[in-house]
């Protein structure tokens, strides 16, 4: 970092501090928030203690001025480590998604000692070339370069945007609740006073150092990736477990780059399950 000064990360927690702590990151511009609250509190019905919280830029957590953060992937790592300090815990299972699963990456790769287990979610391998892969679908880049044309500093236009966002990358297996999901991005949007900030997530660049290092995870991994994703698409997912000796596939039959609520069955039995046998 360029400051000196450490962020001030924001999080919750659901469940007894006696459980198994799961750590959840979630990806670029996404607050907290989208773990949703109901899909915590169902894994701590199950017997974790499920932390989430607001990356930098996002939610409630310390916010940069645009277009110049003064960090990278690697601090974003070191601030998931700082949450579970800020607990009192020393060793987490670790999930996370998108953006937030090359974090959490990051997170096993700098500080193995403190992950119990891996849970990586729509996302892509880290110093990793992909580029052999299938990239994002035409359609979402389409979609994607109306971003640049929206006022970050507009309500309306960001939150119009953000909900025209979420369908597109909506599951294919199930109805898109556009009254639902606006009303979520409002509270959002409200929550954080505002998106423009997290636009500096776009901005971080990644390094070298952990160039075709993957095979050095020594946390056991879980990969869950839905099958029509358009912004990772499912063989990211595939990449990464084939990586990474002993790693659990999991396909989403459908799945989009997002926790549709009928599919949190399958993601919570299946994440309860790696905690239980890591």
């Amino acid at each position: 970092m360029t400051s000196n000064d450490r962020p001030e990360i924001v999080s919750e927690a659901f469940g007894d501090r006696a459980d198994p702590a799961l750590l959840l990151i979630m990806g670029a511009m996404a607050s907290m928030l989208w773990w949703p609250e109901a899909f915590c509190r169902k894994l701590a019905d199950a017997g974790l203690y499920v932390i989430r919280y607001d990356n930098r830029d996002t939610g409630r957590s310390t916010k940069y001025p645009v277009g110049q953060p003064p960090y990278t992937f690697d601090d974003m790592a070191d601030d998931a480590i700082a949450v579970l300090d800020s607990h009192g815990i020393g060793n987490a299972h670790v999930a996370g998604m998108s953006m937030g699963g090359m974090i959490a990456q990051l997170v096993a790769l700098r500080h193995p000692s403190r992950v119990a287990s891996l849970t990586v979610i729509s996302s892509s391998p880290v110093g990793t070339d992909t580029s052999h892969l299938p990239q994002t679908t035409d359609a979402y880049m389409e979609h994607s370069a109306y971003g640049a044309k929206v006022d970050w500093a507009d309500r309306r236009q960001v939150i119009d945007f953000m909900v025209s966002d979420a369908r597109a990358i909506a599951s294919t297996a199930h109805l898109f609740d556009e009254t639902g999901m606006r009303a979520f991005i409002e509270r959002d949007y409200t929550r954080s006073g505002g998106l423009l900030s997290a636009t500096n997530h776009f901005m971080l660049n990644g390094n070298d150092r952990w160039k075709g290092r993957l095979h050095e995870l020594a946390a056991p991994l879980l990969v869950i990736h839905g099958t029509s994703d358009p912004i990772f698409p499912v063989e990211h997912g595939e990449a990464l477990a084939q990586a990474v000796a002993g790693a659990k596939f999991i396909h989403v039959e459908g799945g989009g780059h997002e926790l549709h609520p009928d599919d949190w069955p399958d993601f919570e039995a299946a994440i309860i399950e790696h905690v239980r046998s890591s």
